[in-house]
């Protein structure tokens, strides 16, 4: 059975901002510093609230956050801007708050770049990940692998029964050069001045028969996988966490749609200006963050 630490420490270094804000809460806890986080055009939007001024030290939260992001590494995430603010009642829309009238709203704000692990660390945590991934890679359904696995068997087929016929084609070569030249290499040891025994010549050789390679033929290329397609995939996770969350009842089932909402307004985002459904997408990338924040408030309720 899967560590829930595990778990979630997999699924923030997967990039799931739902995961980032646990850790982060938790690491913070003891200095009173509570987090949020919005991921938005490429940047962690991350809010760190206090009761007081003196907890909100702008040196040592930017620092503390670096070391515990950089210790996360999460994927897609490199820049961070951190503002710190006097704890406030909860405000789903914190963001449009702050951009509205940032002078007013907080105390500092401070963007910073996460340095990318050393190729050693991340060696090694690719030999780590298949103990915190799930099943499947992000947006790639059961299906795109299968079709990519059926694929990839159909060309190493093809390029076998290719090498075999190579190596046969190679073989009628050897043969019909090496065969004049055997008999041309007879004809003139019985004309040469020293007698030698009667050598017969050598029979030309036959039309050699076709060589079977006992190989089947090589398949037909696999079909080729669906384009990908984050819109479709954010509105069939959206459809999962609606269904999931008529059954959800403890802090964890809450913590874990918050992450797939998430994970549905990330794909959205992902969605070009130059698709005509742009404008639905970046509707729902706001609305499924909000599902997202709010299942987040109620799981850190109930654990206090």
């Amino acid at each position: 059975m899967t560590d829930p630490a595990n778990d979630i420490f997999g699924q923030a270094r997967e990039g799931s901002v739902a995961a980032i804000i646990q850790i982060l809460n938790e690491r913070l806890s003891e200095e009173g510093i509570r987090t949020r986080a919005v991921f938005a055009d490429g940047i962690l939007q991350l809010l760190c609230e206090a009761p007081t001024a003196e907890q909100l030290d702008q040196t040592f939260v930017v620092e503390r956050v670096r070391k515990i992001l950089e210790m996360i590494s999460p994927r897609r995430i490199r820049k961070v801007n951190i503002n710190g603010r006097i704890v406030r009642e909860q405000q789903l829309l914190w963001l449009e708050e702050i951009n509205r009238d940032p002078e007013r709203q907080l105390l500092w704000s401070e963007m910073i770049v996460l340095k990318q692990p050393n190729l050693v660390r991340r060696l090694s945590r690719a030999l780590e990940a298949p103990k915190h991934r799930s099943r499947f890679p992000k947006g790639v359904s059961e299906s795109d692998l299968r079709q990519r696995k059926s694929f990839m068997r159909g060309l190493a087929g093809g390029l076998s029964a290719a090498l075999l016929l190579l190596l046969a084609v190679g073989w009628l070569l050897r043969d019909r050069v090496a065969g004049p030249i055997r008999v041309e290499q007879a004809a003139e040891e019985e004309t040469g001045a020293i007698a030698q025994p009667e050598i017969a010549p050598a029979p030309s050789p036959a039309e050699p028969e076709p060589i079977e390679t006992g190989e089947p033929a090589a398949p037909a290329p696999a079909a080729t996988p669906e384009p990908y397609d984050p819109f479709a995939r954010a509105v069939r996770l959206a459809e999962q966490a609606a269904v999931e969350g008529q059954s959800a009842t403890t802090p964890e089932d809450w913590l874990q749609l918050a992450a797939r909402w998430q994970q549905a307004s990330d794909l959205m985002a992902e969605v070009p200006s130059t698709d005509e459904r742009y404008a639905v997408a970046q509707d729902r990338v706001q609305a499924y963050q909000t599902n997202s924040t709010a299942l987040l408030l109620r799981a850190e309720q109930a654990q206090q």
